[in-house]
């Protein structure tokens, strides 16, 4: 995989920043978290990795028993953690962790060195794209994704890359926040929040790429909304952990104008 072909933002971002360092982010996951049943009265960092671990087996459990017989990868892996619950706590046969940044997966790798100790043959982190999996056709039982969508210049080539490495049968989760349509919708997002003013994320309509998906062979596709799960109790956690003046603030009321919302997307491979 060329590093040269990442976008600068996500280059800086997912590198030298190392975002699962930032205020916003607690434990090494990046995501922003599905709060349901955690206090939010004085949410605390290990409030903060639950939720995160809480968003992980939301996706996880979209895939069908038994799950002990699926091969997995996830698609913007990160520093791999969930791929490693995915693996520790339902007992997949194999998970893979792919991430367009190398510095990601040498983080993943150095993470989960134990991980990968113990599962040789279960657990492995390796570069590629969402346009560009590395693996042959048919060869996964399922293919998830955890808030990195956003990042993805297109989702046209990633549901159909998907399409191409699924087994016919075989389940595709992704989770990440959607934009509404309409080009006006990604100008006040731009506007609102500075990671899609300088291109870190990129405003996808949820219509788009649902449509993408069953034109590329997918059928019983789904989409549901968790944004009731995820912003309050983001912002909640956010008004402790980074100034009031902060962007980032401003994922509540995008979600609450309709601008954006967070969803949980399924189909299955024909």
């Amino acid at each position: 995989m060329d590093h040269n072909h990442i976008p600068p933002t996500v280059r800086r971002t997912y590198g030298t920043d190392d975002l699962a360092k930032a205020a916003s982010f607690a434990g090494g996951f990046i995501n922003f978290g599905d709060w349901q049943g955690i206090d939010l009265t004085a949410p605390t960092p290990e409030d903060r990795v639950h939720s995160q671990e809480q968003l992980y087996r939301r996706v996880l459990r979209a895939f069908p028993e038994p799950r002990v017989q699926l091969r997995l990868a996830e698609v913007g892996c990160g520093r791999g953690l969930g791929a490693a619950l995915a693996l520790r706590e339902f007992r997949f046969a194999a998970v893979t962790g792919v991430d367009i940044h190398p510095d990601q997966i040498e983080r993943a790798r150095a993470v989960n060195a134990r991980a990968l100790a113990t599962y040789p043959d279960r657990l492995a982190f390796t570069l590629g794209s969402a346009a560009q999996l590395p693996f042959s056709d048919g060869y996964l039982d399922g293919v998830f994704s955890v808030e990195a969508a956003q990042h993805f210049r297109e989702l046209t080539g990633f549901a159909r890359e998907c399409a191409r490495v699924l087994r016919p049968g075989g389940r595709l989760v992704v989770t990440t926040f959607f934009s509404a349509p309409g080009p006006e919708v990604a100008e006040r997002l731009k506007i609102l929040l500075a990671s899609f003013a300088d291109g870190l994320d990129v405003a996808h309509p949820l219509g788009d790429f649902t449509a993408d998906l069953t034109r590329s062979g997918f059928t019983d596709v789904t989409a549901e909304s968790i944004g009731t799960d995820v912003w309050p109790g983001l912002d909640r956690y956010l008004t402790d952990a980074v100034p009031a003046a902060h962007w980032s603030r401003n994922f509540l009321p995008a979600w609450r104008s309709g601008l954006l919302d967070y969803h949980l997307v399924t189909a299955t491979r024909t």
